[in-house]
């Protein structure tokens, strides 16, 4: 499948990535909002032909800490796979690449 990129924003992955309070301390509540910022322009680049990056408190447990979603329609695991496989990115890599990143960039926003 030839696929012609930068992809239309509708056509975009939208990654949703919910960042735990917890994450940046005991007063992690009063930074995460600042922090979810922050973190959105570091990563904004990151596979920016194909992905959307949202990367928000994770206020409420019930939510899934990452949701997957293109042309506002949420995607499992499985679609999930098949959208990166089309760019080469094997989804498990993906997620972990990025965890490593944000962990980067809690320390880096933390001054550590």
């Amino acid at each position: 499948m030839q696929v012609s990129l930068p992809l239309p924003l509708y056509k975009k992955l939208t990654v949703t990535f919910r960042v735990e309070p917890g994450c940046l301390g005991p007063d992690g509540v009063e930074h995460i909002e600042g922090f979810c910022k922050f973190a959105k322009q570091q990563v904004a680049t990151l596979h920016s032909d194909f992905v959307r990056w949202r990367i928000v408190p994770r206020y409420d447990k019930s939510l899934a800490e990452t949701e997957y979603k293109t042309n506002n329609k949420r995607l499992d695991h499985l679609k999930a796979m098949q959208y990166l496989g089309v760019f080469g990115q094997e989804l498990d890599e993906f997620e972990e690449h990025f965890q490593d990143e944000l962990a980067r960039l809690i320390d880096l926003y933390l001054g550590r």
